[in-house]
């Protein structure tokens, strides 16, 4: 009897925490749906920011597509960095130390505040390599800051990957090259792709590492990596804390939202494209 009660108490703990998790997440995402439709339109998407001050006019059409460079830029440079790392600890690695060595340090990136990381942006990429603050800085810094998510998914679709074919690969002659692009990472990169999108979405909706590495409050689409951008968050930043307006930081939230939200959901149709294939 007592067993079948404590069955039921933890089945209802579940339950409500579910509810009240699903709830407030429904209350965010509407009272912002609500209050962002009000002033969106193809005008608010596709011009420039106006007024007085900056942004009390016009529309976010820089800040979007920088934005998107941005997020392209950090998922090209962190993807090539994480995905090395992860083949190399997962297939070429023979030291544990060594291994041991690598996992701690991407822990402890993890585990570095983004405001630091942006710090170290400015310091290194900003100052040191003379890149100026700009579209290339921003991206790369975000770079640093995404690589452990990818590097850790990376690694574990990796690790995965049935040995026994890797054995007879190696069996039959194949050198370990060929086995690893014409076997493991095609049957993998779905996984790496479905990690490099959720990390894109991570990096798209960030500020704080690209305030002191390239983002500004005013600039046209960038042009080239050496110019300064303008991104979502940092404008949404921007509108709010200055007091601008808050009808435009809830139209610019819902737009930076349905970005992420797109973003997860190729992430997410790709996972589930994967498991279909391996069955």
């Amino acid at each position: 009897m007592k067993k079948v009660r404590d069955n039921f108490l933890f089945r209802m703990w579940l339950m409500l925490s579910a509810l009240i998790v699903l709830a407030l997440v429904g209350f965010i995402i509407g009272y912002i749906v609500l209050n962002g439709m009000k002033s969106i339109s193809l005008d608010f998407l596709l011009s420039h920011p106006k007024g007085i001050p900056l942004g009390a006019e016009g529309g976010i059409l820089p800040a979007i597509v920088g934005s998107l460079l941005l997020t392209l830029i950090a998922c090209a440079s962190a993807s090539v960095l994480a995905l090395a790392t992860a083949v190399y600890v997962s297939f070429y690695c023979q030291s544990r130390q060594l291994e041991t060595v690598v996992h701690v340090i991407v822990q402890c990136m993890a585990g570095v505040p983004s405001i630091v990381v942006g710090l170290f942006g400015y310091t290194f990429l900003v100052a040191k390599l003379n890149l100026g603050r700009s579209l290339l800085s921003a991206g790369l810094t975000l770079g640093v800051m995404i690589f452990p998510f990818i590097e850790v998914r990376a690694e574990k679709s990796l690790r995965e990957f049935n040995r026994a074919i890797l054995q007879s690969s190696y069996a039959l002659g194949v050198s370990k090259v060929y086995t690893l692009l014409k076997l493991v990472l095609p049957q993998c990169k779905a996984d790496i792709v479905a990690a490099v999108t959720l990390a894109g979405g991570f990096a798209m909706g960030a500020a704080a590492p690209i305030i002191l590495t390239g983002a500004v409050i005013f600039a046209p689409i960038p042009r080239s990596l050496s110019s300064p951008v303008m991104a979502l968050p940092f404008h949404l930043y921007i509108l709010t804390g200055e007091g601008i307006s808050l009808e435009k930081a809830y139209a610019t939230a819902l737009v930076l939202m349905v970005l992420i939200f797109a973003i997860n959901i190729v992430s997410i149709a790709l996972t589930f494209r994967r498991k279909e294939v391996g069955r």
